[in-house]
């Protein structure tokens, strides 16, 4: 038996599930269970949308490594479930995650704490969405407030195109999100740690065809570059790490995550888009490419992940 296998007992790696990131949630879990494995941890893939969740503490599993997308998987759902089941779980705990998952709540605590985020609107129709393209100005995002992966998202550059923006993002989320549009540089953050500890990883530049990083883009294709070291201008990358810092300690994160942002061409300000607290491990996923940049092999991260794994209440006695 290795150490990982004392370690960390018997792990269930959570992929699948119900939300519309399952293909790619299952391929995140294949690889971080071929990672795992490798290493000497007894770990099992385990998929939520087939099998009860109470079968985990029935089978004996000492902790959960989440590979879970989206809903029922990072908006504090399951990470509810294991809190009840005592199981510790990777990644943000309860509040950050269901806080996280909602981009008009993360906006509202980010503004809050005085980080830049675009300008938004929150609507429920077509006409209300019509109304924000008149205030925030073309191009205007529209996406559901509690997808993740680009699904549901419209570029909108003209008032005709709001109606059916509106009614794609719709069929995701009854919750709407309208986002002012940040013409400039594309980057990502990875952040690993906790608290006081957490760091942030280097800041990857995305350049997609187009500039359309879609759903496509994102998994599928071999088109888009993904720029490590960034080659942002002097002093930029460390700010941004920072930013990314305090977006992710303001919301109570833990574990990792990776945080979005924009940086105006004009001004070279940065924007915090969203922040993912479950991200993907698949072939074209950023925290590994991050990692790797830092020094972490894809195995050294998954066992980092996993070695953070938590409650967010550890019961009296445990």
């Amino acid at each position: 038996m290795s150490q990982f296998d004392q370690n960390f007992g018997k792990v269930a790696v959570l992929s699948g599930g119900a939300s519309a990131e399952r293909e790619v949630s299952l391929m995140t879990g294949q690889g971080v269970l071929q990672a795992l494995r490798g290493q000497g941890v007894d770990a099992w893939a385990f998929d939520p949308a087939l099998r009860e969740l109470a079968e985990l503490r029935r089978d004996g599993f000492s902790r959960c490594f989440i590979a879970l997308h989206g809903r029922f998987g990072e908006d504090g759902t399951v990470q509810g479930a294991l809190e009840l089941l005592g199981i510790p779980y990777t990644g943000s705990g309860v509040m950050a995650s269901s806080i996280a998952i909602d981009k008009v709540m993360t906006k509202r605590i980010w503004r809050a704490e005085g980080l830049p985020t675009p300008e938004w609107r929150q609507v429920d129709s077509a006409a209300a969405t019509l109304q924000a393209f008149a205030e925030l100005g073309s191009p205007m995002i529209v996406k559901p407030d509690r997808e993740g992966s680009t699904i549901g998202l419209t570029k909108v550059l003209a008032a005709d195109q709001c109606e059916a923006a509106y009614a794609v993002a719709a069929r995701h989320d009854a919750m709407v999100l309208c986002e002012q549009f940040i013409a400039g540089d594309e980057v990502t953050v990875a952040v690993l740690g906790a608290g006081a500890s957490a760091r942030a990883l280097p800041v990857i530049r995305i350049v997609a065809p187009g500039g359309n990083y879609d759903y496509q883009n994102k998994y599928f294709t071999d088109t888009t570059q993904y720029l490590v070291p960034c080659g942002l201008p002097e002093g930029e990358e460390a700010a941004i790490q920072a930013l990314a810092l305090k977006a992710y300690r303001v919301l109570g994160c833990r574990g990792w995550a990776r945080a979005d942002v924009m940086i105006d061409a004009r001004t070279r300000k940065p924007y915090l888009l969203e922040i993912n607290t479950s991200p993907g491990m698949t072939g074209h996923s950023l925290v590994p490419m991050a990692a790797k940049a830092a020094g972490i092999s894809y195995e050294a991260l998954c066992l980092q992940v996993l070695q953070s794994a938590a409650l967010d209440y550890v019961r009296a006695g445990a």
